[in-house]
This record gives structure tokens, C-alpha cells and sequence, in this order.
């Protein structure tokens, strides 16, 4: 991939967050997290331990985001099992690097999945229909 097309990528990048909705930041940030699960899962199977190293912590990055974006005031009860959730998803991460366990990728996949999609659902509602907690 060439340098030019690499700094197109970017800037089209960098645009499209900063024009978004909270909310459509909230699903690109689970769409990175699912794609980094993907990524650490194949890694583990491959036996590449620095891509598996690199996704794993990307993807826990991106969980600690979710939970720094959480509102525990306007968001209660929900917020709270999200924050504890997203702390579970990345015990589960740190377990899958220490034993190199894709099963443990996998699971918390399965975990961000319907989140991703839920938040998805929403992001097409209008927007005063929208919940506004990661």
C-alpha cells in the first residue's frame, strides 16, 4: 500500500470521526474492538505471539474507552452492568494473552456482539429516540 493511499486512509478516518454522532462513535469503536477479537483470535491459533500481544491490548484499550465514555449519573443501573461487564470482557483478554487461549477471545466475542449490534439499531433510530450511554 503505498504512502499517499496510506495518508487518504487517514484523513478519510479522521474525518469520519469527527463529524459523527456520539452514538455512531460508540458502534466504531465496538466495530474496531470486534475486529481486533478477530484478529487476536487468528494470532493465538497462528502462534504469532506479538500480533496476538498487540490485538489483545488494542481491544482492551478500546474496552477501557467504552468505560471512560460511560455516564453513571444519566445512565444508572445500565451503566453500571456495562462498566462491569466491559471490566469482565477484559479479565477474560488478559487471561486469553497469559494462557494463549482463543477460546476466551471467542467468548467475550460472543459477549460485544449483540452489544455492537444493539448499539447499531440504535444509531438508526432517530436521534431523540437514542440511548446516549456506551
Amino acid at each position: 500500500m503505498s504512502t499517499e493511499f496510506r495518508s487518504a486512509i487517514g484523513a478519510y478516518r479522521k474525518q469520519a470521526v469527527e463529524t459523527a454522532r456520539p452514538i455512531d462513535l460508540v458502534v466504531m469503536l465496538y466495530d474496531g474492538l470486534l475486529q481486533s477479537l478477530r484478529a487476536a483470535k487468528g494470532a493465538i491459533e497462528e502462534r504469532d505471539l506479538d500480533r496476538q500481544n498487540s490485538e489483545l491490548l488494542r481491544a482492551q484499550r478500546i474496552l477501557s474507552e467504552l468505560t471512560a465514555g460511560l455516564d453513571m449519573e444519566k445512565g444508572g443501573e445500565i451503566s453500571k452492568n456495562l462498566a462491569s461487564l466491559y471490566h469482565y470482557c477484559i479479565q477474560r483478554l488478559i487471561q486469553a494473552n497469559i494462557e494463549d487461549d482463543a477460546a476466551r477471545v471467542e467468548e467475550v466475542v460472543r459477549v460485544i456482539e449483540p452489544l455492537r449490534d444493539a448499539w447499531a439499531e440504535a444509531a438508526q433510530k432517530p436521534q431523540e429516540d437514542a440511548i446516549g450511554t456506551p
